[in-house]
Order: structure tokens, then C-alpha cells, then sequence
């Protein structure tokens, strides 16, 4: 790639807990000669980010706001990757992704907010594409592991002559904390849609970050939040799982890459995500109780006296857990799909770290690592994309050179 810039990547939101995190990533895994800048509103609290970070003594810091669109211009004008931690996204975001779209900047963020997807698709997928800008949200927990799972899973079975896919579910089981972040975005994201039904509409519709919402295939109903019998999944899946919180979003976000592709994962790809709650005779209860956690959650953020509640006791954005709660978190996304000619596969992501924290910050290190770096063996793609459109294997690449686990199997 030539190199016309004077960074190739820059940490928007680097004084933030995820983006010191994901700053502190790649100073210590970039390769050496890599150009990367931190950049938020504060410089004095960039210089002090900066000074804790092994070998950046010389990396620039950038001043932008999300309230002045003139430096978010200059910043997506100086680099060539901009990778953002700063959310919610709906209130933040947006003026940065047009600033990238318009200058021809790759860009990276954290985004599980649907809502904020489908604004940028219809604002700015067509500047991308005309730029040659690749806009890629979702790139932490939410939702590579779903995103790739699925990905290395169709590029197998349609190497074994296989077919397509067809029931496809993701079984999460995790340990960690539950991010600020994820908190502000659904408090968000719940006040929208009690104000405005357009917005409840495209938060329900199953393709709403869909290029072509009427040419998608009609599957019947592909709940969200449901309780799963282990052996409708899989027959040696024992027990029952609950709800997954990440699934709405990211089910959505397979289903674009799916149609960003042609459907090349199938007419017929049904796609769902829950969570393990183990095996033991005792998983319909704790199923049972996840999912009226997860209801009352909802709830309680839907009604002023129970968010007044919930808002002093739920992580605050910017906050995080102890180094060594990051350390010991862990997750595991097992992604079984059953395909058109009745073959079964199973596709494994694992990894070491706290999932919203930790690993996150490989996932979204990787990713601006790739689009930076390896920008002339990526997909032929740009737009509005996805993880698995816009990076695909090369990232299935650097996440297994970062220590994950990506295995497929035949079961």
C-alpha cells in the first residue's frame, strides 16, 4: 500500500478503559515501523495515556471532539486507519464515520448498536464505496467471534462440496464483566425505541442491517432472546441454554455478511445465538433465570424509578474491571451448523481475557493492524462492511497469530 499519510493508525478514545486497553495492544504487538497516534479531546490526558505505554514516547496525539466535525475531518485526513472506542455510538459516532467515508479512511469501532448500523449504511455506504473506504463496525466481542465463526465455517463446508448452510446456531459461554459501554448503548438504545417506532421497527426486523432488506428470504420467525433444548442444536449437546444479551445484534450483523456476499452462505441460512448454562439437570432453571434477568433488565431500564436503580449500580461507561479479572475472563463461541446436504460442522472460537475487555482489545487491535497493513490482500470490498467482509480470513489469520483458537470440524 502507499503509504500517502502521515499515520497508519490512530486510537480515537485512547484515554477511555477499552482504549488505553486496545492503545496498550498495539504498542506492544505492532510491528516495528508502524505510524500510530492517540487522539480524543484531551491533550494533556492523551501525553499521560501516552506515557504509560511501553516504546510510544514519539507517537503524535491528535485533539478531535465528537462536537467539532472540523477535527474529526482532520483526523480521518491523517491517517489511514481510524479505530474508535468511543461510544454510544448513536450519540457519538456518526460524524466520524462520515469524516472516514469522505476522506477514503478505513475505519474500526466497537458498535453493537443496530440502530447506529443502519444510519450509517443509509447515510454514508454509497461515499464509502465511491472513496474506497471501508467502514467496519462490530469489531470486539460484538461480533467477530459470530462474524468469523460463521465465516470459517462456510468457506469449509463449501470447500468439502457440502452445500450451504442452513441451521446455524452460536452457543456462547463466557466469563467476565459486563462493560459500561454495553450499558450506556442499551440505555440508548431503550430510550429510542420507546420514542420512536420507526426505530422499534428496524430494532426488530431479524435483517435490519441488510443491504436489501426485500430480497432477503422469508425464514418465518428468528427470535432473539429464546430457551434452546442442547439436542435441537446438536445431539451431544446436553441441557438447556438460555438467551444470549449479544445475540440481536449479532445475528444481525451475520445476516449482512451473508447478503453482502450474495448469499453465499445460503437461502436457506437460519441463524441464531444463545448461551451455555452447563448440562446438569439443573440448566431449565438457570436458563429460566437468565432470560428473566435479562427481561427485567430491559424493564427496569424502561421505567424512571427502576433505572434510577439500576443506573447507580451498573457498571459506569469508561469504567472496567481489575487487571486480573481481564486476565482470567475467558470465552468460547461454538458456531453448529447443519448444511443443505445434512452434513454437521461445528467452528470454534476460544480465547484467553476477559471477552468485553481484554479480548476485545485484540479483536480490535487485529483489525486495525489488518486494514492498515494488509490492505492489498483483503477482500476486493468497501462500503459499510462487515468484520468478515472487509478483513475475512486475514484476520481469522492474525487472531490465531494473537493466540485464539479458529477450528472447524465435522461432527
Amino acid at each position: 500500500m502507499t503509504r500517502t499519510r502521515d499515520l497508519d493508525v490512530v486510537v480515537y478514545g485512547a484515554t477511555g478503559f477499552v482504549g488505553r486497553l486496545t492503545a496498550e495492544y498495539l504498542a506492544r504487538h505492532a510491528p516495528a515501523g508502524t505510524r500510530i497516534g492517540l487522539a480524543g479531546r484531551s491533550r494533556e490526558r492523551l501525553v499521560r495515556v501516552r506515557e504509560g505505554l511501553p516504546g510510544a514516547a514519539d507517537w503524535p496525539v491528535l485533539v478531535a471532539s465528537a462536537d467539532d466535525a472540523d477535527s474529526l475531518t482532520a483526523l480521518a485526513n491523517a491517517t489511514h486507519v481510524v479505530v474508535t472506542t468511543v461510544g454510544p455510538y448513536a450519540k457519538y459516532g456518526i460524524d466520524l464515520v462520515r469524516a472516514c467515508a469522505e476522506a477514503g479512511t478505513d475505519y474500526a469501532d466497537l458498535s453493537g448498536e443496530v440502530l447506529f448500523g443502519r444510519e450509517s449504511i443509509d447515510r454514508f455506504h454509497d461515499v464509502a464505496a465511491a472513496s474506497g473506504a471501508r467502514i467496519v463496525h462490530a469489531c470486539g466481542y460484538d461480533s467477530i467471534p459470530s462474524d468469523l465463526g460463521v465465516h470459517v465455517l462456510h468457506e469449509r463446508v463449501a470447500a468439502d462440496g457440502e452445500g450451504t448452510l442452513a441451521d446455524t446456531t452460536l452457543v456462547a459461554s463466557l466469563r467476565g464483566g459486563i462493560s459500561g459501554g454495553t450499558i450506556d448503548s442499551m440505555r440508548t438504545l431503550v430510550d429510542t425505541v420507546k420514542s420512536d417506532r420507526r426505530a422499534r421497527s428496524v430494532a426488530l426486523q431479524p435483517y435490519s442491517l441488510s443491504p436489501d432488506v426485500a430480497a432477503e428470504p422469508d425464514l418465518g420467525r428468528q427470535p432473539d432472546a429464546e430457551l434452546v433444548k442442547g439436542s435441537d442444536i446438536s445431539p451431544d449437546l446436553k441441557g438447556m441454554t438460555a438467551p444470549f444479551l449479544m445475540a440481536s445484534t449479532n445475528t444481525r450483523v451475520v445476516r449482512r455478511s451473508n447478503a453482502l456476499r450474495n448469499w453465499a452462505y445460503g437461502r436457506t441460512f437460519r441463524y441464531r445465538e444463545v448461551m451455555s448454562v452447563g448440562s446438569s439437570p439443573l440448566s431449565p432453571v438457570l436458563a429460566a433465570g437468565v432470560a428473566a434477568g435479562l427481561g427485567g433488565l430491559i424493564a427496569g431500564l424502561s421505567f424512571p424509578p427502576t433505572r434510577w436503580v439500576l443506573d447507580r449500580v451498573l457498571p459506569k461507561p469508561g469504567a472496567g474491571p481489575s487487571e486480573k479479572t481481564r486476565r482470567t475472563g475467558h470465552f468460547t463461541s461454538d458456531v453448529h451448523t447443519t448444511t443443505t446436504t445434512g452434513a454437521r460442522y461445528v467452528a470454534r472460537i476460544r480465547a484467553q481475557g476477559d471477552p468485553g475487555y481484554a479480548a476485545t482489545a485484540v479483536m480490535l487491535g487485529e483489525s486495525a493492524l489488518a486494514l492498515a497493513l494488509d490492505h492489498d490482500v483483503l477482500p476486493d470490498a468497501a462500503g459499510v462492511l462487515t468484520p468478515a467482509t472487509a478483513i475475512g480470513y486475514r484476520l481469522v489469520e492474525r487472531l490465531r497469530g494473537a493466540g485464539f483458537e479458529i477450528t472447524v470440524r465435522r461432527t
